[in-house]
C-alpha cells in the first residue's frame, strides 16, 4: 500500500494573508516597507502583469531589504514574527495539522516564501509529533554569516513545486500524495497529487 503524504501551500492556504509581505513590514518597519515597495513598483506591477520573472522580481525586493543582514539576526526577526502572528494560521487549516502531527504522518510544506520564517510557524505543533515533517521552500544565500540578497534555490512556485517534491520523493509510485493549495501557483502540486483540494480552508 502507497504511504500518504500530505503536501500543503503555505501563503493564502494554511495562512490568510501572504507572510512575505507581513515579515518585510514587520522586520523593517512601515516606512521602510512603503519605501521599498514604491522604488520596485514599477517591476512588481510587471511581475503581476506576467511580464517579469516571479523569482527574479521577488529576489531584488529580498535584497533591497535584508542584503547584509546578519543571519542570525534574520532567524531571530523569523522566530520573532511567526510567533507574534501565529494568527495568520487559518483555524482550519491548524486542526487538520495537529490531527496528522499527532498521527505521525508524513507532512510537506510547499512554499514560495522563504523556510526561515515558514519553518518556525510549525514549531509548536509538531513538538512531541514523530511526523516525517519538511518545509520546502526558499533559502537564502549566506556568505559568512551574512545574507548575500541572492537565492541558493529557484523561487518554489508553479512547476518548481513539482520539483521540489520530486527531489525528496524520487519514488513517486510508493506514494499517495494529498495536496492542498490556492492560486495559480500551486496548479501543478494539485495536478501531480493524487488527491487535490483547493482552498477548502
Amino acid at each position: 500500500m502507497s504511504k500518504k503524504v500530505y503536501l500543503f501551500d503555505f501563503d493564502g492556504t494554511v495562512t490568510s494573508a501572504d507572510t512575505l509581505l507581513r515579515f518585510i513590514r514587520f522586520a523593517c518597519g512601515t516606512w521602510r516597507f512603503l519605501l521599498g515597495f514604491f522604488l520596485h513598483s514599477p517591476m512588481i506591477i510587471a511581475m503581476k502583469l506576467k511580464l517579469c520573472d516571479n523569482g527574479k522580481t521577488k529576489q531584488k525586493v529580498f535584497s533591497w531589504f535584508f542584503r547584509g543582514m546578519n543571519i542570525d539576526v534574520f532567524d531571530n526577526l523569523c522566530k520573532r514574527f511567526a510567533t507574534e502572528n501565529f494568527n495568520l494560521m487559518r483555524p482550519k487549516a491548524t486542526d487538520l495539522l495537529n490531527r496528522l502531527f499527532r498521527d505521525d504522518e508524513d507532512i510537506v510544506i510547499v512554499s514560495a516564501s522563504l523556510v526561515n520564517w515558514v519553518s518556525p510557524f510549525f514549531t509548536h505543533i509538531q513538538r512531541d509529533s514523530k511526523s516525517n515533517f519538511h518545509v520546502l521552500g526558499t533559502i537564502p544565500e549566506v556568505k559568512d554569516g551574512v545574507i548575500t540578497g541572492r537565492f541558493l534555490t529557484y523561487n518554489c512556485y508553479g512547476a518548481e513545486k513539482v520539483h521540489c517534491i520530486r527531489r525528496l520523493y524520487p519514488d513517486r509510485e510508493n506514494y499517495h500524495f494529498i495536496a492542498f493549495g490556492d492560486s495559480n501557483g500551486d496548479k501543478q502540486m494539485l495536478a501531480f497529487a493524487d488527491e487535490s483540494y483547493y482552498r477548502i480552508f
